[in-house]
């Protein structure tokens, strides 16, 4: 797994043995899922072969490479995290190139860099032995609020992620991050957004779901707990706004 950027991993309280399992198996059972998939469609067009004849398994092929293709769904939905770090250096953790939030797409990056304007990062990614690569692109922005307090709930920062996948958008949070209610000390709360950038096809659902399955694990290892989740799959047919 590709480090991080140093100053923002030396704040961080990062147990490293649990990312990296969180991170390994959630790259395993991606490979599983998408390949079983792949098998599965596979099947499809065999089967019709073999009952019918190839034109009925070509009929099938297409008709499965449109339904799985087609970007019909998109996703949102809010995440509550609460740490022991303090509001300044979750927000810092949020604004690096190694948001916490996103840690199985830099975790599983075959190299991660610094953006060329220090805010945010982008990781890059190789499959079939080099011969196919993308790159995903993360902008950050941390917005601090003067005189926020946690008796009447402002947040002490709010962090804009933007993502952008080979200069196409890709998905968004936007993260409150502000002191406990309880005023216990030490204790910060992070309110992040999901923001829909993109719609995608049912082929991508089954990275998605396994990526859910990771998701708490790989904020755990990095010291955030995850109070509450909700998120959900809505079906498009027109473009997410911004």
């Amino acid at each position: 797994m590709p480090e991080p950027s140093a100053p923002v991993e030396s704040r961080r309280r990062v147990d490293r043995d649990a990312l990296d399992a969180a991170v390994t198996g959630y790259r395993r059972t991606e490979r599983v899922a998408s390949w079983t998939l792949a098998l599965l469609a596979a099947g499809a067009f065999l089967a019709a072969v073999a009952a019918f004849s190839l034109w009925h398994g070509a009929a099938v092929a297409l008709v499965l490479a449109v339904a799985l293709r087609a970007p019909v769904l998109r996703r949102g939905g809010t995440t509550r995290l609460r740490t022991d770090g303090p509001p300044e250096e979750v927000t810092e953790a949020f604004a690096s190139a190694t948001p916490p939030v996103l840690a199985l797409q830099w975790g599983v990056a075959d190299e991660v860099r610094p953006a060329s304007d220090g805010a945010g990062g982008v990781y890059e990614h190789e499959w079939l032995l080099g011969l196919r690569s993308h790159s995903l692109t993360v902008d950050t922005e941390a917005e601090p609020s003067d005189g926020a307090s946690a008796a009447d709930g402002d947040p002490a920062a709010r962090v804009l992620i933007e993502g952008t996948l080979d200069g196409r958008p890709w998905g968004a949070y936007a993260a409150a991050v502000r002191e406990a209610a309880d005023g216990t000390a030490g204790r910060t709360v992070v309110d992040v957004e999901l923001r829909p950038r993109r719609r995608f096809g049912l082929r991508s659902l089954p990275q998605t779901l396994v990526a859910e399955r990771y998701y708490a694990d790989a904020l755990a290892a990095q010291g955030y707990e995850t109070v509450s989740r909700d998120v959900s799959f809505a079906v498009s047919s027109t473009a997410p706004r911004s």
